[in-house]
């Protein structure tokens, strides 16, 4: 014979804890890599060759994004900077797209750093992203001088 025995209700949650005054957000950076292909609204291959984004001054063009309820991770750093990239609204310090370099597209790729310094490599596909071994073909983004890196 089996008797019916009840157990009490659990409920598990994670509980983020709020930051100690006086310190930092933490913070997602997104790098935006452009594909120059001819054929790059057909997606990323590996061995196609990248740009990275840049100011109009030619730096690199980083975004930051503070982690919140809406921002949880780097799927949503790299969505967030596709919105950017697409010139709907700003990153987290007031920074803009640049009219001169062409919205993020499929076949681009976002780079995001996030507040534990992972790194995860991002190509925008038709449905969202997937993630992609680090770019290793970079060339300078066509109508720019090249920066130099030190």
């Amino acid at each position: 014979m089996t008797t019916a025995a009840t157990r009490p209700l659990t409920v598990t949650a994670r509980i983020t804890p709020l930051p100690t005054p006086g310190t930092p957000p933490a913070v997602y950076t997104a790098t935006v890599y452009m594909n120059t292909h001819r054929d790059n609204f057909d997606g990323y291959q590996h061995h196609r060759p990248l740009a990275e984004a840049t100011r109009p001054d030619g730096s690199p063009l980083r975004l930051a994004f503070h982690a919140s309820d809406r921002i949880r991770t780097h799927e949503d750093a790299a969505d967030t900077a596709y919105t950017v990239g697409n010139r709907q609204r700003a990153d987290d310090h007031g920074q803009t797209w640049p009219t001169d370099v062409r919205t993020v597209s499929v076949g681009d790729i976002i780079k995001v750093t996030g507040p534990d310094h992972w790194i995860i490599h991002l190509s925008v596909t038709p449905l969202g992203f997937s993630a992609v071994p680090e770019p290793t073909t970079l060339v300078p983004l066509p109508g720019t001088r090249p920066t130099s890196r030190r």
